[in-house]
């Protein structure tokens, strides 16, 4: 970037720098008469985008994964007159079989109990993967669990809408903890889409809703668990002590403001 002149544009300086995930970016500091801050901007380059849209990738890939293994496994389960449950289904107070707790999500009691949970569990496994996989499998591992346990101590059973719920719980809340305005706006989007699925938390014959409310309150545990714990940005740009007019010194620096400002923007 070229430097300014004159007293209108005043003094603008430009160097490298460093974002928080490492990423290259140009600043542009511009002054006016006396040395004060006008403006300044940033030129941030690709880099952070591939990287959301690479987690955007594995996310669906995950998924895509998730669904095909549980299809495949009742196929061979209906095929084997779902002697697969019998073996591997939780099994209520069964120490012997708890754990089960593990296997019980990727089975189903029929068609119409696989297709039910498909959609949804591709729909909120991949919403709440697509911003890192690695926490995503943490994620699931402790709905698994707390819808799992909920089950064991209570009626049993076989499904993946316990980690449905687990998931759903854990988008709702993402986005608060996380300070995150994209991700508020999308958990209410999703509470508002399916709000009719919490007609399968009160107590319904044949339905074991036991394992729902484990998953949701699991979710919205790891929401907290795993929420993002970057420090917070320091205060605006401000001229350091004994910083001469029309240079780019900051005690703050405009690198912290603007992690300051993207974060009040939920970015």
């Amino acid at each position: 970037m070229g430097n300014g002149s004159g007293p209108e544009s005043g003094a603008t300086s430009t160097g490298p720098v460093t974002s928080g995930g490492g990423n290259s970016a140009t600043r542009a500091i511009t002054r006016g008469p006396g040395g004060k801050v006008k403006r300044w901007t940033w030129d941030l380059g690709v880099a952070d985008a591939e990287t959301a849209l690479a987690e955007a990738r594995k996310a669906l890939f995950v998924m895509v994964g998730f669904i095909a293994l549980i299809w495949i496994l009742q196929v061979f389960n209906w095929a084997d007159g779902y002697r697969l449950n019998s073996e591997f289904a939780i099994q209520a107070h069964s120490i012997s079989k708890l754990g089960n707790i593990m296997t019980a999500p990727f089975l189903h009691v029929s068609w119409d109990h696989i297709e039910s949970n498909s959609g949804p569990l591709f729909i909120f496994g991949f919403l709440a993967a697509y911003r890192g996989v690695t926490k995503f499998l943490g994620v699931t591992l402790l709905v698994i669990l707390t819808s799992g346990f909920a089950a064991w101590f209570t009626q049993g059973g076989v499904g993946a809408s316990g980690v449905v719920f687990g998931y759903f719980g854990y988008i709702m809340v993402r986005g608060f903890f996380d300070r995150h305005a994209i991700d508020m706006i999308l958990g209410v989007v999703m509470a508002l889409s399916f709000y009719y699925s919490f007609a399968v938390l009160l107590p319904t014959p044949g339905i074991g809703w036991q394992d729902h409310i484990g998953g949701l309150v699991g979710g919205i545990a790891a929401g907290w668990i795993f929420r993002d714990r970057r420090p917070k940005a320091a205060p605006g740009p401000r001229p350091s002590r004994g910083a001469a007019p029309g240079t780019s010194t900051f005690a703050g620096g405009p690198r912290a403001d603007l992690h300051k400002q993207l974060d009040d923007l939920g970015l």
